[in-house]
């Protein structure tokens, strides 16, 4: 049997689904998909964003709470747990290489190919697809740029970002078609992996697409399929944070950009399936569509991950999985609560391998054939700032990061099962039918406290890790590197 994993970055889980909150945007071959696979409707991400996720996915081990920490000199950023694979972790790609798997890897994200990572360990091929965002890809006349830069910022809040900016307009200055797009040259290089590959069968594929990440800028004619009549200013392509001085227009005109970008995505993921079901793989290949965050879009008054609180909309993440045909068509609906360190120790069970014993994450097909229950709570981390545990009536977060003037770090708490009717949001907000709207942490006076120790027990449970006094000698050096000398 053949595996296939598509990552796409930053893809929430309210997209798929015509009665999903953001099911307007549309995305045909995703909800084919969909259609015909096993979804988990309670898939969140226990350590967030883009690094400590996919050391998740590929180890099956947490990364959460964030214990290891290594040498990361020669990139940004310096987040808790933002860093390589530890190397006394063995990786899925590594186990199914020793297994007989040819394997590949295919992907824009270009943080997973940064100086001291190693997260292409295990891939026999790999391909790297340069320029995404702010990847120091291209030089050229920064001048030059200057009138085309104005074009892609017409908010006070994206001026900050001018240096990311300038580089992803370096990068995309040869941009002459759709097919120029990172997101389709993702995929067409996957297609033809799969094509060169076909004889070389059992495989594993990883493709990772950093779209529908930020900066969010389509083709035109994807742009104008969410058109937002009341927004007359120039595209807002890169712009976030807090949204006190954000007008419900431009709310919906990111949303907007949002949109056209998913739509982007999707079309080109579907490219690529079509192309599987054209060569006949789709009778023994497993499928498994993925992300490995959502995005902010106004919720919290928040516009993108700027604050660091694994919000639903941040932190509730797509795990649909397709069978090969020759398993019967599966199209079925899992709740309870699932997390990307069950997607290794899952996937090895499906191929008969045995799953190494210091995998922290749950073999999910008793799940599957509805032998065992999922997990009834799920615990996640951000940024290494914030804690939160959710089950299913209420979630609470923990701030656990430095204390600053002026900044929300009182512990949050919300309710949001069915006969829970929260009060009407404010402003723009009044459009969402978000579940996290009123905190309740100070009026649930017996409720808040026994949160906050059920989360502190299951992270505190955790396992040792061998890391722990490597990450204190790290924190230790990398303060002193940072500290002035006295005059």
């Amino acid at each position: 049997m053949n595996l296939v994993c598509v990552c796409l970055d930053t893809f929430r889980a309210d997209l798929v689904g015509k009665d999903e909150k953001l099911g307007f945007v549309d995305t045909p071959n995703l909800d084919e998909f969909v259609s015909n696979s096993i979804v988990f409707d309670e898939a969140f991400g226990e350590c967030q964003p883009t690094l400590q996720m996919r050391r998740a996915f590929f180890t099956g081990k947490r990364s959460f709470p964030w214990r290891y920490n290594f040498d990361r000199r020669g990139h940004w950023h310096h987040a808790a747990g933002w860093h390589k694979i530890p190397p006394d972790q063995d990786t899925l790609a590594e186990i199914l290489l020793s297994q007989g798997y040819m394997t590949g890897f295919i992907s824009d994200t270009y943080h997973m190919f940064k100086p001291t990572m190693n997260y292409t360990r295990g891939f026999v091929t790999y391909d790297f697809i340069r320029g995404q965002e702010s990847d120091n890809w291209k030089g050229g006349n920064i001048g030059e740029l200057e009138k085309k830069l104005e074009k892609y910022v017409d908010h006070s809040r994206a001026k900050i970002l001018y240096a990311g900016l300038i580089q992803y307009l370096l990068n995309i200055q040869n941009r002459k078609s759709e097919e120029d797009y990172f997101c389709a040259q993702v995929f067409s290089r996957s297609a033809e992996w799969i094509e060169e590959n076909q004889s070389n069968q059992p495989f594993f594929l990883w493709i990772d697409s950093f779209d529908p990440h930020e900066p969010w800028d389509p083709p035109a004619e994807y742009l104008d399929m969410y058109p937002v009549p009341e927004y007359d200013g120039l595209p807002i392509t890169w712009g976030g944070g807090e949204t006190d001085d954000w007008t419900l227009a431009e709310i919906r005109h990111i949303r907007a950009q949002y949109a056209g970008t998913i739509t982007l995505s999707d079309k080109w993921t579907g490219l690529f399936l079509e192309k599987v079901g054209d060569l006949g793989l789709l009778d023994d290949t497993m499928i498994i569509f993925l992300s490995d965050h959502g995005e902010p879009l106004g919720e919290h008054r928040i516009v993108k991950k700027v604050k660091p609180w694994p919000y639903d909309e941040l932190s509730h993440i797509p795990f649909i999985i397709r069978l090969p045909d020759k398993m019967g068509k599966a199209s079925k609906r899992i709740d309870g609560f699932v997390g990307f360190q069950d997607l290794a120790p899952t996937i090895l069970s499906q191929f008969g391998v045995k799953v190494p014993m210091v995998m922290q994450g749950n073999n999910l097909l008793p799940v599957i054939q509805g032998e065992e229950e999922a997990m009834n709570f799920a615990v996640s981390g951000f940024h290494g700032r914030s804690w939160s545990i959710r089950d299913h009536g209420w979630s609470y977060y923990l701030w656990i990061g430095p204390k600053r003037a002026g900044a929300k770090t009182e512990p949050e708490l919300y309710r949001y099962d069915a006969e829970y009717i929260p009060p009407e949001p404010a402003d723009y907000e009044v459009e969402d039918e978000q579940p996290e709207v009123e905190n309740l942490a100070e009026k649930e006076k017996e409720l808040t406290p026994s949160m906050e120790k059920r989360l502190r027990e299951f992270v505190e449970g955790l396992e040792p890790s061998p890391g722990d006094l490597m990450a204190k000698d790290f924190m230790k050096r990398q303060m002193e590197l940072r500290t002035p000398p006295k005059a």
